[in-house]
């Protein structure tokens, strides 16, 4: 077992089963917790989040696949790619990418970190990665902020591009639009107070 990436709430690992190479998302301990909320936290974000992403592959987007969960890992598929983020990418990528969270959406599932960040790009096209924050049975508010990362990510004629595929892809676009508008406002509004207090 390898530890190749380290963040806020686990850590993920390759490992050899059987001579195939998986990665292993597992959510440590908290020590700062009392014992048993961490168990029940750990135990609840693990199962949620595998939940998300086998919802998310029954219905056509591409993740990667979930082989297996414990308590508070999951063994899943290793996809090889590069992040989004540190790479270069074209109109196309953009389109795919909103085509994506579109088929997302409409499995009623929000990714809550959607940015370049976790999207892979593979020799077979995108791959939507860590779904630590999906919410599986989302509301337009929680789309609505999918589509505001990746607003705040790109810039403003890649975002087009992507709110534009995602549109025509995602039947309930237009109320997911009006709902990051309206949060948008929200935040300029915020801004505005805070700088005159």
């Amino acid at each position: 077992m390898r530890l190749l990436s380290e963040g806020a709430e686990a850590k993920i690992y390759l490992v050899s089963i059987f001579g195939t190479l998986l990665l292993v998302k597992k959510r440590h301990a908290k020590p700062y917790r009392a014992s048993q909320l961490d168990i029940m936290l750990r135990k609840m974000r693990t199962k949620k989040e595998a939940h998300a992403m086998l919802v998310a592959k029954n219905a056509g987007v591409s993740v990667p696949a979930v082989y297996a969960t414990g308590s508070d890992e999951i063994y899943m598929e290793l996809i090889k790619g590069k992040l989004m983020r540190d790479s270069a990418f074209d109109r196309k990528i953009i389109a795919d990418v909103g085509i994506e969270l579109a088929k997302l959406h409409s499995a009623g599932i929000a990714h809550g970190d959607f940015t370049p960040a976790n999207i892979l790009l593979t020799n077979k096209g995108v791959c939507i990665i860590d779904f630590g924050l999906a919410e599986p049975n989302a509301g337009i508010e929680e789309k609505a902020i999918d589509l505001l990362l990746m607003k705040r990510s790109l810039s403003k004629e890649f975002y087009l591009l992507f709110e534009n595929a995602y549109a025509k892809a995602y039947a309930n676009s237009s109320a997911v639009l009006r709902r990051l508008a309206e949060i948008e406002k929200r935040g300029r509004y915020q801004a505005r107070t805070i700088a005159n207090v």
